[in-house]
């Protein structure tokens, strides 16, 4: 059974950190390229960052780059997504998703499976 499971949102200050985690299961998670999405309330979902299957040339966003960075541990089968300096634009709901095309993909309309969100909240 393919599942995608986000974990590590919550309310944070600006300035602070979080780490998300992403646990896929049912297959999804050897040779996928995985990538981390936002939405915010009245926008359309954004692309965050990604990592190819082997982790190399993770890839960013313009608007986190230098201020999260995203990696994987296939040993233990889950993808992260640590957020430092967090400002409150930041605040969306975030999702975790697995896409068979290259780690350089930004649409979410190219990739195979999402998770159910987890939500990050920056106050100021």
């Amino acid at each position: 059974q393919a599942r995608m499971v986000e974990s590590g949102g919550g309310l944070v200050q600006a300035g602070g950190s979080l780490r998300l985690s992403c646990a896929p299961s049912g297959g999804i998670f050897d040779r996928y390229s995985m990538g981390w999405f936002r939405q915010a309330p009245g926008k359309e979902r954004e692309f965050v960052a990604a990592v190819s299957w082997s982790g190399d040339s993770p890839y960013y966003a313009d608007s986190v780059k230098g201020r999260f960075t995203i990696s994987r541990d296939n040993a233990k089968n889950t993808v992260y997504l640590q957020m430092n300096s967090l400002k409150p634009e930041d605040t969306a709901v975030y999702y975790c998703a697995a896409t068979r095309r290259m780690a350089t993909t930004r649409s979410p309309l190219l990739y195979d499976y999402w998770g159910q969100g987890t939500q990050v909240t920056v106050s100021s």
